[in-house]
């Protein structure tokens, strides 16, 4: 089932599921499960498919990105947080940031695990049983305040707001029976600069689950951004970073195709 959680013109935010060209509302949320009523909806604008509890990004997950960046693959996951309030739903602005000024903003395809119910010390044969579905991820990053300006941490450079656009929905599990094995794009301005497939992630997402909740309580709402591939701005020679006026659009199989254009933040 593909769940999203919309605003309608009359300002109620509430979820829908798709079917042929017309949304249905649906009744339920993360815990309860979702069900699909007959009341047809109009979208006014694409809310994130699911409020996170927390938001765990993961690093260098990719072979052929951890060569573009000249790193050596990671021993253990390469792990860091983003702020909740970074989270954007899919048709909104992604903001250049201008108080706290950055001119290195990248975009970064990612597989979103969203964590369905609580989960501590879960064995990697188990860990699927705890997501609730998966969405697309756009890990945007202003890489200067990642390397440079954040003190030695990435969290500051991947937190400001719009800096973590998901949606437009989220596809239940049962929908996904192998999230290591899907293929994977970022299109810049209608040129595709990230094509790839989850089956180049160094660690699975079963194990990434199974790391994150050791002596670890994940709580239901958890988002795990789970590495992107090869062919971020920050990889080329010269870098590309983004610039006002940008069209992203970022796609996974199976999934979705999650869309925002890129803007200046208002003084």
């Amino acid at each position: 089932m593909k769940i999203a959680q919309i605003q309608t013109a009359d300002g109620q935010n509430i979820y829908a599921t798709p079917s042929g060209n017309k949304w249905f509302r649906c009744e339920g949320d993360l815990h309860s499960g979702w069900t699909q009523t007959e009341q047809i909806v109009k979208v006014h604008r694409f809310l994130p498919p699911i409020s996170p509890a927390v938001i765990f990004g993961i690093g260098l997950n990719y072979r052929a990105h951890a060569e573009e960046m000249g790193s050596p693959l990671p021993d253990f996951p390469v792990v860091f947080m983003k702020n909740i309030s970074a989270v954007t739903g899919h048709g909104e602005p992604i903001f250049l940031p201008r108080h706290l000024n950055s001119d290195a903003v990248d975009y970064e395809v990612e597989l979103a695990v969203v964590i369905g119910k609580t989960a501590k010390n879960v064995p990697e044969e188990k860990a699927l049983e705890y997501v609730a579905g998966y969405a697309v991820g756009n890990d945007v990053s202003a890489r200067d305040w990642q390397k440079i300006f954040g003190g030695g941490q990435w969290s500051r450079g991947k937190s400001f707001d719009s800096f973590c656009p998901l949606g437009p929905v989220m596809v239940t599990a049962d929908e996904i029976p192998d999230p290591n094995r899907l293929p994977i794009r970022m299109t810049l301005n209608d040129e595709v600069v990230q094509d790839s497939n989850t089956s180049d992630q160094i660690f699975t997402v079963e194990q990434l689950i199974s790391f994150l909740s050791g002596s670890t309580t994940l709580l239901p709402g958890t988002i795990i951004l789970t590495g992107t591939p090869p062919g971020v701005g920050a990889g080329k020679k010269p870098p590309v970073y983004l610039k006002a006026g940008d069209r992203l659009q970022a796609e996974i199989e199976g999934i979705g195709s999650l869309q925002n254009n890129v803007i200046e933040e208002s003084p």
